[in-house]
């Protein structure tokens, strides 16, 4: 804690108990080396997560140019809340330590391990509420035990086409062991993940012994395939057991690609979907609906914040491929309120011939399913009273359901619809005014 012995702890908490009277909500700040002191002049202070972030990316950018984002100076964000009791602890356990030395107290009576412990079983507490497999908090605890500054935790889901890649980021305090969980990136692909034993590979020249190549290993093939095109030399992207029993996907010559296998084209030339997610206080979009949104499929949000009033308010979200990324790469989001825009799921599902709905339960977990944006199996009557297994999922930007053949191909949605004059429920659908907001990182989580 030699960081925070400073003569400057006094002026730097009243800047930020100042900024805090005035609605700031987060400090990001620069660490000095450890023989050196913190200054108020170091800490800047914001209202928002999002501006925190956005200061701190710019930052980060400027990697090599004035100090910025280096071991010797890293950046860090912080709730002000957490950073005063921070500061705080620091300096109290700055003057616990002597004390400690000399035997006086306990150095359990100081508080500060039992400090880490619960903020890894807190972190614990959020992957899990927001769906994260029980793998992903062992290597968070893992990870929280090197107390790096910064690391990410990966995990996967299935996907329509190919295995959706999840990475999350952890940052520790700048003033203290305290990590933070602030975002997450989903990526889809129309890679399929590996068979058991095998692993997708790339094989690059090794100038030493030219007879055995270089072999990197992949357990997701985005991450493959990402590594093979950024790579600038010979190469070749495989899948297999073992480099010895590999099969060749692509290849590459002084950096150019010369092959790409038939059938891997598609997947190959096809860019995969990625979209940062933010994470604010354990809150935010969970690990499926991230992994449904890259893959096209919208969801609904009952917990929604509005900025501008405080309000709450409810909306169905879909990631926007349409218009051009934001500046930080991500897609903007397409925002139709409810109920202003007009969709009603449960009416909208009486406008078809689905067997499961008769059970009352059944509708429910369907209802609950297609506001978490799964697309999930019904057994639907076609025009010819026979029923078929389909897959179906909400589309409220068109008002209506999607339906797919369990290879996944479209399927015609009026085979299923049932006769107009049994839809009178759902005739007055449409008629609410329609607000669709365009957003992007700034839609608050």
């Amino acid at each position: 804690m030699g960081l925070l012995e400073t003569d400057h702890a006094k002026a730097i908490i009243a800047k930020v108990e100042a900024a805090k009277a005035n609605d700031a909500q987060y400090i990001v700040l620069e660490t000095r080396p450890m023989d050196a002191q913190l200054r108020a002049n170091d800490i800047e202070v914001f209202k928002t997560l999002d501006d925190a972030l956005d200061y701190l990316d710019e930052k980060e950018d400027l990697e090599h140019v004035s100090g910025f984002g280096n071991d010797e100076h890293p950046l860090y964000y912080q709730r002000i809340d957490n950073f005063l009791a921070d500061i705080r602890t620091a300096n109290l356990a700055a003057t616990l330590n002597p004390a400690i030395e000399k035997g006086i107290i306990n150095d359990n009576q100081s508080n500060i391990k039992a400090m880490n412990l619960n903020n890894l079983q807190d972190l614990k507490k959020e992957v899990a509420a927001l769906g994260f497999s029980p793998k992903t908090a062992e290597e968070l605890e893992k990870n929280m035990r090197q107390l790096p500054q910064h690391f990410t935790v990966k995990d996967q889901l299935p996907g329509d086409r190919g295995q959706v890649d999840l990475t999350l980021h952890f940052h520790k305090s700048g003033v203290s062991d305290i990590y933070s969980f602030g975002k997450f990136e989903a990526t889809a692909g129309k890679v399929p993940p590996s068979a058991p034993n095998q692993s997708y590979m790339v094989l690059s020249e090794n100038k030493d012994n030219k007879e055995k190549p270089l072999v990197k290993s992949f357990d997701s093939p985005n991450e493959a395939i990402e590594f093979f095109k950024k790579y600038k030399g010979t190469s070749e992207l495989s899948i297999g057991e073992s480099p010895e029993s590999r099969q060749l996907l692509a290849s590459k010559e002084n950096g150019k690609v010369n092959f790409v296998l038939d059938d891997f084209r598609g997947a190959y030339f096809s860019p995969a979907i990625k979209q940062t997610f933010y994470v604010k206080e354990g809150a935010g979009y969970s690990a499926t609906q991230a992994a449904n949104m890259v893959q096209g499929r919208t969801v609904h949000r009952d917990d929604l914040i509005n900025p501008r009033n405080g309000e709450g308010y409810k909306a169905w979200i879909k990631l926007d491929f349409e218009q051009k990324k934001d500046d930080w790469g991500n897609f903007k989001l397409k925002q139709m309120n409810d109920p202003a825009f007009g969709f009603d799921l449960e009416k909208t599902l009486k406008g078809f011939k689905i067997k499961e709905l008769s059970d009352p339960a059944q509708k429910e977990g369907i209802m609950s399913a297609m506001k978490n944006g799964d697309r999930i199996v019904v057994t639907a009557t076609n025009r010819e009273g026979k029923e078929v297994r389909l897959m179906a999922e909400a589309a409220p930007q068109y008002k209506t359901l999607d339906f797919y053949s369990e290879k996944g191909t479209r399927e015609k949605r009026e085979l299923y619809k049932k006769p107009a004059n049994t839809q009178s429920e759902s005739k007055s659908q449409g008629k609410g005014k329609e607000k669709e907001l365009d957003e992007s990182r700034s839609v608050k989580i």
